[in-house]
Order: structure tokens, then sequence, then C-alpha cells
């Protein structure tokens, strides 16, 4: 067998196996090479703060034995729903805790309900999605308590920010009043807890900020050919990124200590977030089962020691919304980390850096794919010229080479000599045409995890038919353009002489190419712009060099 062609498989067959790699550690499996997520689930110690668990369907923090509520949340009654509209989101905020739990975002289309609005947060017998937050360290108020909303406007209007306040009732010696203050052009809430001591002994309690959800895949991500992450994870200074796997998760886990961070929940293109506001002090960072297919991941922030009579106030910003990157980094450290690249992430994000000043050049998602890809194909330029190069020159031998295997047939020893010795006469590398493949292969995955995961190109229309680039092209065109290139790409290259690799070279982009029929046509354009530069520089080359355009074509 031609080592050329061998070396060529393994190097196609390892891509496919760290593609797949990549995308068991990005969604928090064990690896094919046996290594466990990079942060499994804690292991409960009896030792651990108290952190809310599963009341109903929703999560109750019960601090000491003397802290649980007590009322059953069928014997409560109706909680009011106060719905507020700004420009980019619909929300409600419920009476019960003053707990967010609904959010619509108005600039983005439902992928499985035509005409309507992506629901992020939503609080049904089948959707459970929301954020909470509430005291702890006593019989104080917590997000099951019921609360009092204020008169206020409910429209931001043409106004910059509107304000939403839920007062608690005195509970323990200790009134909650939290403040919602939602600002135009923003999807980051920023919420503001003022607890005051209304009894007569000092009080210390514990604020806790949390966001429940059950561990269903949100609508339209589903796909059997690529998968995306949906869980919880959390930051701090220390440790940096962390995400959890909801079956890795499980009740009574331990929180981990922390002097800063952030939680949040993922999934694919958006993310809600508690950010804390930054203080001296430890706080707990934890992700949990809260009950059968509900879980959390929140934070518990100590307060200081609070008089009678006297008050404290405490900020901390909820985002909920599109996963873009610059907002995500200007909000917090590490926050833009929740569009998680994997191990790629050193090459993906300065490649998604360059995409975007593309597109605020050309305007058009699609077009900045094909401009990107392009610039990525003049970059590499050299070294593909060089694999062209030596890929012709094998072409140009190959009628040489099969005359000295029939001629050697019998004798493998002298038949591998005298391919060497051509070879060396030739001044042809059999070599010569992987090094180049391999040192692009981490670039076409990173640049794949790009456009997969950038909510950027979601409801984003190249031309004509394609109207979304990060959904499948609807008549699959793109994919049967894309699938003849790759065929075409086959035909300009050598034909291997053993008769079973030469059909194995005509079913590699057959199989490969029924993945792109079902891939987001975003990722099929990339591809396409790829293979069609690919068989321009190849037929340039071996034109210029002399040889035989096509396959198996006589040279001129």
């Amino acid at each position: 067998m031609d080592l050329r062609r061998s070396v060529l498989w393994v190097v196609f067959t390892m891509s496919m196996i760290f593609l797949y790699n990549s995308w068991l550690r990005y969604n928090g499996e064990t690896d094919l090479f046996g290594t466990p997520p990079a942060h499994p689930a804690h292991t409960a110690s009896a030792a651990a703060p108290a952190v809310p668990q599963a009341v109903s369907s929703a999560a109750v923090p019960p601090g000491t034995a003397a802290t649980a509520p007590t009322t059953a949340t069928t014997s409560q009654p109706a909680a009011q729903l106060v719905t507020i509209r700004t420009d980019l989101m619909e929300v409600k905020i419920s009476s019960r805790g003053g707990n967010l739990v609904y959010a619509k975002l108005l600039k983005y289309e439902s992928r499985t309900e035509p005409g309507k609005h992506v629901v992020l947060f939503d609080d049904t017998a089948n959707n459970k999605y929301m954020a909470q937050s509430g005291l702890i360290g006593g019989d104080f108020p917590n997000h099951e308590t019921e609360m009092t909303v204020l008169p206020g406007p409910r429209d931001l209007g043409t106004g910059k920010t509107l304000q939403v306040t839920l007062v608690s009732p005195d509970l323990g010696g200790v009134r909650l009043q939290r403040t919602y203050t939602f600002t135009r052009d923003s999807y980051v809430v920023n919420v503001q807890n003022t607890i005051t001591n209304t009894g007569t002994a000092p009080v210390s309690p514990q604020l806790y900020l949390q966001i429940v959800r059950d561990g269903n895949t949100p609508p339209g991500d589903e796909s059997h050919f690529y998968h995306t992450y949906t869980g919880p994870a959390y930051y701090d200074n220390a440790n940096k990124f962390q995400k959890f796997e909801f079956k890795d998760l499980k009740v009574n886990e331990t929180p981990k200590k922390a002097d800063s961070g952030w939680v949040a929940m993922i999934q694919h293109y958006f993310v809600s977030a508690w950010v804390p506001q930054p203080y001296d002090g430890p706080r707990d960072l934890y992700a949990r089962k809260l009950g059968d297919n509900l879980y959390a991941v929140g934070v518990i922030q100590p307060l200081p020691q609070i008089a009678p009579g006297k008050s404290i106030t405490t900020d901390a910003k909820l985002f909920v919304g599109p996963e873009l990157e610059s907002t995500l980094a200007a909000l917090a450290p590490g926050l833009e980390l929740v569009k998680d690249y994997g191990w790629v992430t050193l090459l993906a994000k300065p490649i998604f850096w360059l995409l975007e000043v593309i597109h605020k050049v050309v305007q058009n998602w699609g077009w900045s794919i094909i401009v990107l890809t392009l610039l990525i194909k003049l970059a590499f330029f050299p070294l593909t010229a060089a694999s062209y190069k030596s890929m012709a020159r094998m072409k140009a031998v190959a009628p040489r080479i099969n005359a000295l295997r029939e001629q050697y047939k019998d004798d493998q020893v002298k038949m591998n000599q005298a391919m060497v010795e051509l070879y060396r006469k030739e001044k042809i590398n059999p070599l010569g045409g992987c090094l180049p493949i391999v040192i692009q292969i981490p670039v076409f995955i990173a640049l794949y995890w790009v456009l997969l995961s950038s909510v950027e190109l979601r409801g984003a229309p190249w031309i004509l038919w394609i109207h979304d680039l990060s959904a499948k092209d609807p008549y699959y065109i793109l994919p049967a353009i894309m699938t003849a290139t790759s065929f075409l790409q086959v035909k300009l290259n050598p034909t291997p002489p053993d008769p079973m690799q030469a059909k194995l070279m005509w079913i590699m982009p057959a199989a490969f190419s029924i993945m792109f029929f079902f891939f987001p046509a975003g990722l099929v354009l990339y591809w396409l712009t790829n293979n069609t530069t690919s068989i321009a520089q190849q037929w340039f080359i071996n034109k210029k060099m002399g040889v035989a355009v096509l396959a198996d074509a006589p040279a001129k």
C-alpha cells in the first residue's frame, strides 16, 4: 500500500477522532482516551453549608432547622405575575419570592414555533427555568415568601430605565425589599436587595442567588450529527471556568468555597447568569440536583451583621440573553467563557474576533464566512501549495509506480527499493502532502466550533433561500454542491493503485458529506468555500506542473 495514502488515511481518521473527542469533552463526558470530565460533580460532605433544597417544584433554602418555610406551595394563595416589557425582553416577575419566572427574547425567533420568540425563562408544568433569590440563616424571607408588588410603570416605552420593587412581610425580624432595574438595549438586569432588621436583636442573614431549571434539551437543539452543551457552570478566580453535566449532579452536593465568581445556566446560543457584587469575603458556589429532572446552580453570600432598626443593601447583576462575547466579557471576568470552544479556545477566540471585524465591513455573516475562509486559505497557501505540488508529482509518476508494482508484485522488498529510488530521482517526499494537512486540522476544528457556537449567525441571512445560517439549508442545495466539490477533489488526486483503496477514496467524501445535509448552513458554506478554493489551487498547480488535471486523464 502506498505510504503516502496510508498516512493520509491516518490523518483523516485521527482528525475525526479528535473532533468527536472534543465534542465529548465539550459536553462534560468522559472522552475517548478515558479522561473524566475536567470538573466532575463534588462529593457530598456532612460539614457542607446549607444550600437550597427541593420543595414542590422549586428550591427552598432551609438554612437551619428553623428556617424552612412551613407553608406548602399548594396552600399558598395564587401568586401575582407582573409583566415587564423592554425593547429587548418581555419578563414576568412573581410576587411569590420576587422570582423572575419568565423571559422572552424579542430579538430572537423561536425555532419550533414560527412567528414566536425564544422563551428562555418559563415556569409551567412542562418547563422549569427561573431565577430565584432569598435569605437563609433564620426564618427569613426566601423565594417562597409572598411579597407585595409596589405600583409603578411596567413598560420601558421611550425611557432609559424601568424599576420594579417588591417588599416582603417581616419574617424572623427581617424585611426584604427587592428592586429590579431594567435598562434600554441591555440584557443585564440590576437586582438590589435591601435587608432591614425590624426585630430587637442583631441578625446575620446570608443572601443566596440561584438559577433553577429542568434537564430537558432546549427545543430546536436536537441533532444526531452535532451536539451542544446544556447545563450549569460557575467561575471563580482561583479555579476558573467549570461546567457540570446534569446527570453528574447529586442532591446535597458540597458547595465550593470561593472569594469571587459567578454562576450560570448555559444552553446553545443563550445563557442566564447571576453576578454578585464584588466584596471582600468568602462565598459558596454550588451546582446540585433538587429533585426529579430539576437542578440548580447558585451562590451563597454572607452579609454583615445587621443591628436592630438598621438596613444594608447589596446589588447583583442578572444576565438573561444571548451569548454575545463582548457583552459577557464586559459584565464579569471570564463570563464570555460560557461560549465554550473546548480545547481549541486559543485558536477559536482570535478567529471569531477576525470574523466580527470582517462583518463590520461587509455587513453580512454569510459573506463574512466566505471572506474569513479565503483569508485562512491565503495564510496557509505556502503549506497547501507544497502539499498540492507533492500530490501533483505523485500523480505524474503514478503510471511508473503502477509499473513497478506490477513488475515486482512477487517481491515486496525489491518493489519498495525501486519505489524509494524513484522517489529519490524525482525528488518526491511521500509524506510531503501530509504535514500541511496536519498543521491545519486544529484551525479547521476551531472554525467549526466558532460557526457552531456563535449566536450572531442565528437568524442571520446570506442570499436567496438561505435565511438562517445557523439552521440547515431548507432545500439542501449547499450540501449537494459541497458533496460534488468533494468528489471533484478526489478526481483531482492521483488514483491509488490498490483497487480497494481507490474505492475507499470515493466512499470517504460520500460518507462525510451525509452529515453536512443536517449541519447549519453556515458550516456548510465554510466547507464549500474551502473545497472550492482548494480545487482552484490544486487545478492551477497541476496545470502549472504539466500534470493531467483530472485523475486518470492523459497528461499533455
